[in-house]
């Protein structure tokens, strides 16, 4: 099993954190959006437990988003990028090769969820287009996506397509009006709530407006049909400690003063 962790440290020197995280979980792929800590702090950190052999491994062009792998950075080569999207084909030995692609989308504080709707399909599009270069569409999209699994962004066919059941996933695509859109398998509508096991969401906001929904479910993994057999949504968590100190306030929301406005998130996949 790859593991892998993703989270938005909103410019934080969380190193610490990260490491110790990354060392109690055994994580293999980190992933940071809003990373402003110097690589060389992070792979000191990682590796200082003589425990781990961490590398860094740079983009072409995304600022946004920082990879940290357990192995050689020539195994997760970027293969396309955006100030915001990074690509990676992830070739390991011996195992199924994968496209990843981490994404920190625009903010809600400065784009309209109609700005960010009508820019989902510009996402989708570079994914299809780098799945059919590479020939396969074994595809992982994780990131910040300042949307809830709900919005139109995500769930429109033009846009990520995302449902949020195994089944219909598993039927690959649909047509609207002739054209052929892919589906992603969403299993972030899991973990919604006060049902779930961890935190309701990833991300807290309570705004002084007639609509706010309080918890949101920001930073999502989505999975192509080509995977769902090899994801296991027993693995899928919201993180909120880190196993020693907790992540969120005594109210129960991220405790940004600590760590971040965002709560981590992480997922296995069977390789």
């Amino acid at each position: 099993m790859v593991n892998f962790l993703f989270w938005n440290i909103k410019k934080k020197s969380l190193e610490n954190t990260i490491s110790k995280l990354a060392l109690n979980r055994s994580i293999d792929v980190i992933m940071l959006a809003e990373c402003a800590i110097d690589p060389v702090i992070i792979l000191r950190k990682l590796n200082q437990s003589g425990l781990s052999n961490f590398s860094y491994s740079p983009g072409i062009g995304c600022q946004k988003i920082q990879l940290f792998t357990k192995f050689s950075e020539k195994f997760s080569r970027p293969i396309f990028e955006t100030d915001r999207l990074t690509i990676r084909h992830l070739e390991l030995p011996g195992l199924t090769d994968i496209l990843l692609a981490i994404n920190h989308f625009p903010s809600k504080l400065y784009w309209s969820e109609d700005s960010q709707s009508l820019e989902c399909p510009n996402l989708a599009a570079s994914i299809r287009k780098v799945e059919n270069h590479v020939g396969h569409s074994r595809t992982i999209l994780v990131g910040d996506f300042n949307m809830n699994p709900f919005e139109k962004g995500i769930i429109s066919a033009i846009g990520l397509h995302g449902v949020m059941t195994k089944r219909i996933a598993e039927k690959r695509s649909r047509k609207v009006l002739g054209i052929e859109y892919p589906f992603f398998y969403n299993p972030m509508w899991g973990l919604f709530g006060d049902s779930t096991r961890g935190p309701p969401g990833t991300y807290f906001d309570q705004r002084a407006e007639q609509i706010t929904f309080f918890w949101n479910m920001f930073d999502q993994v989505l999975i192509r049909p080509e995977l769902i057999n090899r994801f296991d949504d027993n693995y899928l968590q919201i993180i909120d400690s880190d196993d020693n100190i907790s992540f969120l306030t005594e109210e129960g929301a991220p405790n940004e003063s600590m760590v971040s406005d965002h709560l981590p998130i992480q997922f296995k996949l069977q390789l």
